[in-house]
């Protein structure tokens, strides 16, 4: 199992699965994270916090806490 949070910058992945519940899950979601979307990662703050993903044509911000929840392949 791979999350968001552990994929190398410059990496395309597929979302698998969400974990998470509740209202996480739903903003997770209603940004456009949902399973079988690719997203593409852009840059990884030196400690990690926050990642920066393209998904649907648009860029985005994660925290980490958010993106270990997104399981990818």
């Amino acid at each position: 199992m791979k999350t968001l949070r552990e994929v190398a910058c410059g990496q395309t992945v597929k979302v698998k699965k969400l974990s998470g519940e509740g209202p996480v899950r739903r903003r997770i979601m209603d940004m456009g994270i949902t399973k079988g979307v690719d997203v593409f990662v852009r840059k990884v703050a030196p400690l990690g916090d926050p990642v920066e993903v393209t998904v649907r044509g648009y860029e985005l911000s994660l925290r980490k806490a958010d993106a270990e929840m997104i399981e990818v392949e």
